[in-house]
């Protein structure tokens, strides 16, 4: 499989349902057929440091989870593509379905630039015979977030994808 190399905001903001303040990818590095990396830039004017905290900003753990889960629902919906091309990957929402063993190494600062870097470990996959639909893909995840290449958080997770216009009953 062809190596993907840097993904811009807009091909992000194409792909994933995330806007401000919750866009939390700002450029996606590489996508190779089993893993990625992407990277959000951290600044004082991120609506959280308001309140996380104001007299000694520190982002917010769960936003760091957050932003990796979004980095590996890029990098998924772009493996799936490159594997179906006629699979219309714009139409697919990403829910998470699990996040284990969370670990935070390093608090993440503003001025900070996050390396996202995940490995897709597992696939299960129900596509179409034409590449044109699915009923299920789920995948499980390792996820790294690093800030100068001193990790800071790290976590195993899974997702299920589900059509755009899924409706729970």
């Amino acid at each position: 499989m062809s190596v993907n190399h840097y993904f811009d905001i807009k091909d992000i903001m194409a792909l994933l349902p995330h806007r401000f303040p919750m866009l939390l990818v700002d450029r996606i590095l590489e996508v190779n057929e089993e893993d990625g990396k992407g990277l959000k830039n951290v600044t004082i004017n991120e609506n959280f440091f308001n309140g996380h905290f104001p007299d000694a900003p520190v982002m917010p753990g769960v936003l760091i989870v957050e932003g990796m889960a979004q980095c590996a629902g890029f990098i998924a919906l772009t493996q799936l593509k490159n594997r179906y091309p006629l699979l219309d990957t714009a139409g697919i929402l990403m829910f998470f379905i699990s996040i284990d063993g969370v670990k935070f190494r390093r608090p993440v600062l503003p001025g900070d630039q996050l390396e996202y870097h995940v490995l897709i470990t597992k696939r299960r996959e129900s596509i179409s015979t034409d590449g044109k639909t699915f009923s299920r893909v789920v995948n499980s995840m390792d996820t790294k977030a690093f800030v100068n290449n001193e990790l800071s958080c790290e976590c195993s997770m899974s997702a299920m994808m589900t059509p755009r216009n899924y409706a729970p009953a």
